[in-house]
């Protein structure tokens, strides 16, 4: 039979087994009932209580199949406190009731930290994340509301006038409340002898909403993390901490451009076309077009260029997009993008507005850390002085190289290249690059991006092959067809890509056919073509599809551009190009992955940390996780059941 302890009074086991309670309950039948246990600690209420227990742990057995043995414990606990001839508890999740002046715990210590109004009562709430008790009439528990603890005190003589009352029910909260349990405290400020801001109970805290389940004091493994993340969060500070400092960034991001007049607006995130960004899309069909396919949006770029042709001058947007790639330690098919679009802005003033964003997220989110979101590793505020250090890709690739570029507006530039590095003996890990874009970008990555292990970076006009929906001109010093257009990269990761947009509707449509050569529609839109998702080696050598914990942004670099490649292309959206036709002032573009900067300022290694629930396979593993508690449950319930005939044998 199944082994239950509670209501341990004065440190001794009231009752330790179901079949104990049993022979209390019919023990207590009889007039001349001789049990000692009966007479002397529980008197008629708390054998009643006893004969609760054994009814309701007898009703609740064949319903707890593959339940933990806490929460067996606790099932059996509650329900049977709940059926006792008087109740602590009528309800194990009441509706809430405000039986006071309602605190949180944030505004209970703005309001009493200087001096505690013992006079005037309050209502708390909030999480137990401890207990101590102290003596037999004694006890105090810490809450946590809103990511604020507060100490808690809880006196037999306080809470209730009867003294019988006082001294059972008293002994019942103790023993039933759990940490991890939320309750609701009325009382009153005060100061305990060692100075503590503390609640001081006037009543027995009331029961809003039981934990079933043992919270454990930590947690290190990291796929366990992922697919618990909300246990996670409970017992790592970092990861809580990692995610507040998601959301103050994303806040003060709006703050910064509302600062700045630009509006922002939603676009669609499901259409036709994916968006202007180099990527796979995911592809879906609605029952609204039946013979179209649809794609999760790439980028919100093209949207919001159309807005900035209808008179929006100044437009931002923070919200989701989709590709659907590999996963590694700072990608994930689904993140979140910042975009900006500025009216009558060049490179020069993105490059400004960068520099002004990055050192006030610096400056904000390191008076966070220093306040508030103390696990966090504190910021190197050197790394954001201004002006940030200017790479021209031209030149500083020659030079890295040793040799001189040929003309990458060539249509032979490709080989040509390729001839020249192997000429010099030069090697380009990976298989070889499809295009001269991926060509230079892998390049880049070797001999250009880990500059910005010691500085930020800003790695500047680009090759033009290497962004078709930029702004071109050609380079007087190198004589070289370039994009106005920056990167900014820190510590070897890409943070934030700027560049003045192309306006002229022919060269932009010139651009596009140039990059990639597609098949339109017949109503000028874009066919979307090889919707396969790409399965990369590393997703699977890994428990979480990441890069293993530990590989440094340098090793990233170097891995990061030689996934599959194949069909990348920005399409040629042709509803975009006659938009254009309308006429797009000189702007300037500029856009970011919010998972990066969070990276950035929290020091996490992976983009995961910075996920609420993880990457893609995080959140897909969690039905199979369940799936695989749910097939060994039988297993659970046998050992379980060994134990308690172990633990009852013993008690005989």
């Amino acid at each position: 039979m199944m082994s239950v302890r509670y209501l341990r009074q004065a440190g001794r086991p009231l009752i330790q087994s179901i079949s104990q309670a049993s022979s209390i309950a019919r023990c207590s039948q009889s007039p001349n009932c001789g049990n000692s246990l009966t007479r002397t600690v529980w008197g008629s209420r708390k054998v009643a209580f006893g004969r609760c227990l054994a009814t309701s742990a007898a009703r609740c057995q064949d319903d707890m199949e593959g339940y933990s043995s806490f929460k067996q414990k606790r099932r059996t606990e509650l329900q049977a406190e709940k059926e006792s001839e008087d109740p602590l508890f009528t309800e194990t999740h009441p509706r809430l009731l405000h039986r006071a002046e309602r605190m949180s715990v944030p505004e209970f210590h703005d309001a009493f930290r200087e001096c505690p109004d013992g006079s005037r009562t309050v209502n708390v709430y909030g999480r137990v994340r401890s207990k101590r008790v102290v003596g037999k009439g004694l006890m105090f528990v810490d809450i946590v509301n809103e990511f604020t603890r507060l100490q808690v005190m809880i006196s037999r003589k306080t809470c209730m006038v009867d003294e019988e009352e006082r001294r059972l029910k008293f002994a019942m909260f103790r023993n039933l409340i759990e940490v991890g349990d939320h309750i609701s405290i009325v009382g009153v400020p005060t100061r305990t002898k060692a100075g503590e801001l503390t609640i001081e109970a006037t009543s027995l805290p009331e029961l809003l909403s039981p934990t079933m389940e043992q919270i454990p004091e930590k947690l290190t493994d990291s796929k366990t993390r992922m697919q618990e993340r909300h246990v996670d969060m409970l017992v790592n500070r970092e990861a809580i901490d990692v995610l507040r400092l998601r959301a103050q960034i994303l806040q003060h991001m709006r703050e910064y451009f509302n600062s700045k007049k630009f509006l922002e607006f939603q676009t669609p995130i499901l259409a036709e076309n994916a968006g202007g960004a180099v990527a796979r899309p995911f592809v879906t069909r609605a029952t609204e077009f039946k013979n179209k396919d649809l794609a999760l949006r790439i980028a919100p770029e093209l949207w919001l260029k159309r807005l900035v042709i209808g008179g929006v001058d100044k437009v931002f947007e923070i919200g989701p997009s989709f590709r659907n790639e590999g996963v590694d330690a700072t990608h994930n098919p689904e993140f979140t993008m910042c975009e900006f679009y500025s009216a009558y802005s060049n490179l020069e003033d993105l490059i400004k507005e960068t520099e002004e964003l990055l050192c006030s997220l610096a400056q904000h989110t390191q008076n966070l850390i220093a306040t508030d979101l103390t696990s966090l590793p504190p910021i190197d505020m050197a790394q954001f002085e201004r002006p940030f250090k200017r790479v021209e890709f031209v030149p500083a690739l020659q030079e890295a190289l040793g040799l001189r570029l040929p003309k990458l507006s060539s249509p032979d530039a490709l080989p040509e290249l390729l001839a020249i590095l192997k000429l010099a003996r030069i090697e380009v890990p990976g298989e070889v690059p499809s295009s001269l874009a991926k060509l230079l970008d892998r390049l880049a990555a070797i001999y250009l991006e880990p500059m910005s292990f010691t500085q930020p970076i800003l790695i500047m006009n680009h090759p033009a092959c290497m962004s078709p929906l930029a702004k071109s001109f050609l380079c007087p010093e190198t004589y070289q067809l370039i994009s106005a257009r920056a990167e900014l990269f820190i510590g070897g990761r890409e943070l934030a890509n700027m560049y003045e947009e192309e306006n002229d509707p022919e060269a932009q449509r010139r651009k596009l056919l140039d990059h990639r050569n597609l098949v339109n529609k017949d109503d000028g839109s874009i066919a979307i073509e090889d919707p396969e998702p790409i399965e990369t080696s590393e997703s699977i050598e890994t428990p979480e599809g990441e890069t293993p914990e530990g590989e440094t942004p340098a090793e990233e670099t170097l891995d990061e551009p030689f996934e599959d490649e194949d069909g990348d292309a920005a399409p040629l959206d042709q509803s975009f190009v006659k938009a254009l036709d309308y006429g797009l002032p000189p702007t300037g573009g500029w856009g970011c992955g919010v998972e990066r900067m969070v990276m950035l300022f929290s020091g996490a290694n992976r983009i995961s940390d910075c996920l609420s629930f993880g990457t893609i396979r995080n959140v897909v593993g969690l039905s199979s996780a369940e799936e695989s508690k749910k097939t060994s449950s039988d297993e659970i319930k046998k050992t379980s059941l060994e134990e308690d005939e172990k633990t009852s044998n013993k008690t005989s």
